[in-house]
């Protein structure tokens, strides 16, 4: 670790933000990771504690009582200086199918025609690369992904759509994405992912994490109502490679 400039702050009495150099970077994120990681099995190892990593932050959260927020500085950036290897997360490379049928990819004919790309082009430039999750949130379980190619790159919407339907696939600038419910939302919609991307009542409500890396690939109408068919009796089996820690 201690392979950059951190800046450290509090986030309201019981949090506490750590920052990274303020850019999106693979390399960044695995510090971060790397710290988290090391923190969890070594430094705030009380179960109350959550952290939260994402993008060029990592936040430390404990609700029992208010955060000593210099003592705490002071212990982070130590801890930051320490040369400890720890065992890594492992990842996985999710396969997420997606139907990019038009009726689901409300938006395909305008960045068709913005880029002046056909849909076809579109769908097999999406469905070729592979992203890496760098954030989970503003709902829970919507996935923030980069590594879009940069003809795919598009501001939101200037008018945001008061209902996109839940898995729907958007883009916006730098990143793709996944609704994982009915909810207001900017992005432009290409298709609609047939996984559930949140379940409350699963062990795990949200099966992908920071770090993981996700590639789409195109499934017909008739497979997507499969798989939600699937998904509601609890046999749908998802695609997943598990990558080297």
């Amino acid at each position: 670790m201690n392979s950059y400039s951190i800046s450290i702050r509090p986030f309201g009495i019981h949090a506490i933000l750590v920052e990274w150099p303020g850019r999106v970077d693979v390399a960044i994120l695995e510090d971060i990771l790397q710290f988290t990681q090391y923190l969890k099995e070594c430094c705030l190892k009380d179960e109350e504690w959550e952290i939260v990593p994402a993008y060029n932050s990592v936040t430390l959260i404990y609700r029992q009582e208010p955060i000593a927020f210099d003592q705490l500085k002071t212990k982070l950036l130590n801890w930051y200086k320490e040369d400890i290897k720890v065992v890594k997360r492992q990842k996985i490379l999710w396969n997420l199918p997606v139907c990019y049928d038009e009726d689901f990819g409300i938006d395909l004919n305008e960045i068709s025609q913005k880029s002046a790309m056909s849909i076809n082009e579109i769908v097999s430039l999406h469905t070729s690369h592979v992203y890496t999750v760098f954030g989970i949130g503003f709902l829970p379980g919507f996935t923030y992904l980069g590594g879009l190619p940069e003809v795919l790159e598009f501001n939101r919407r200037s008018q945001p759509r008061s209902k996109v339907l839940r898995g729907s696939v958007g883009l916006a600038g730098k990143q793709t994405g996944i609704y994982p419910q009915d909810s207001p939302g900017g992005w432009n919609i290409i298709g609609n992912c047939s996984v559930p991307m949140f379940d409350p009542k699963a062990k795990e409500p949200c099966f992908v994490s920071v770090g993981d890396q996700v590639q789409f690939y195109k499934i017909t109408r008739a497979e997507y109502d499969l798989h939600k068919i699937e998904s509601e009796v609890g046999i749908y089996k998802l695609k997943k490679t598990v990558l080297d820690a």
